[in-house]
């Protein structure tokens, strides 16, 4: 880059920042957006350019150009739970680095209706795109059935030639929470799930059944659960009482904790008689008594993959598309060698 690069007379466009860095007008744009898809070196390049030439963007004469709104469209539902919240802070954070306004619309219910009012209410905003985050199966049928002239992102899916998605690996997740405890010698590794009518809760319930299948166990002990602190609690109760794992994959850690507080007033020590593992991450995990083994989602990485995916078809007309994220094992003190 020339440091005597002389400023235009005129305030400087994204034309002259591309010229400078010597990168195209789509990586600028790319950069300003806060795209994923850019090195980092380039991203230090224009980011230099940028400040040489004292650019500013000018987002209302954006707006009429590109005949765009700068909105994106959020729908989401149960956002009383920690992973649909926590997607949809991601998503919102990941819209703003990237300039854009968002609209949210939560769903008390979840039905073919509610999510088709729902589109059509954002479609009556001039939105650029929607991103929804409904955690509930029959939902990817319902978006393959719209059809809308913005790029629509479903969080759960892992895409197919009709709707993009973007996920975090749930499956994976689970193989990674109970093949950390079949390399401790457990056999007998129970799960608490959650609700039946969650896309994730069907990817954790095949992860764990995968990983002892693998390792040629049977799966056992399965128990339906609500997210709530209060089912681990009434569930571990039970579990301390039968005694008929030695360890146990809670599909939430809200769920573990509940199972905690049980364990500790029947008696029951973790990790010593039995393990846990945990599943979210949530800031809490950390402090929990013994603090919690769990696997860590990235929503913040989920946030900016779905934004990414949006852009991609807003500034380069990319076709239908997928990304999905890789979840981490946190190992703490909940977890140890079964007993012998």
């Amino acid at each position: 880059m020339s440091s005597d690069q002389s400023a235009p007379a005129r305030p400087p466009v994204m034309e002259d920042v591309a010229r400078v860095a010597g990168v195209s007008h789509q990586t600028v744009s790319r950069v300003l957006n806060n795209h994923p898809n850019v090195s980092a070196k380039t991203r230090e390049r224009v980011e230099e350019a940028i400040t040489e030439l004292g650019y500013r963007r000018n987002t209302a004469a954006r707006s009429l150009v590109t005949r765009r709104s700068q909105t994106i469209g959020v729908l989401g539902s149960e956002m009383a739970q920690y992973g649909p919240s926590h997607t949809l802070l991601g998503v919102q954070q990941a819209a703003r680095d990237a300039g854009y306004f968002v609209s949210v619309a939560a769903l008390r219910e979840v039905t073919p209706e509610t999510i088709k009012d729902a589109v059509a209410h954002f479609m009556d905003q001039g939105v650029d795109g929607i991103v929804v985050t409904v955690p509930h199966p029959g939902t990817f049928d319902v978006l393959r059935d719209i059809t809308v002239p913005v790029p629509l992102v479903a969080v759960g899916s892992v895409g197919d030639e009709h709707l993009s998605g973007a996920t975090v690996d749930q499956r994976q997740g689970a193989k990674l929470a109970v093949e950390h405890l079949l390399s401790l010698g457990h056999q007998r590794i129970g799960h608490l799930s959650g609700p039946a009518d969650w896309i994730d809760t069907a990817a954790r319930i095949d992860g764990w059944k995968e990983a002892l299948n693998e390792a040629g166990f049977e799966p056992g002990t399965l128990i339906e659960g609500d997210w709530s602190a209060e089912c681990g609690y009434r569930e571990g109760l039970k579990i301390a009482a039968d005694r008929s794992v030695t360890a146990l994959f809670v599909a939430n850690d809200q769920m573990a904790l509940g199972i905690l507080r049980a364990f500790n007033e029947s008696g029951v020590q973790v990790p010593a008689e039995i393990s846990v593992v945990g599943f979210d991450d949530q800031p809490e995990s950390a402090y929990f008594i013994p603090p919690l083994t769990t696997v860590a989602q990235d929503f913040e990485e989920l946030g900016q993959r779905c934004i990414g995916l949006l852009l991609d078809r807003l500034e380069d007309g990319d076709t239908v598309s997928a990304v999905t994220v890789t979840p981490r094992l946190v190992i703490r003190a909940t977890t140890a060698p079964a007993p012998i």
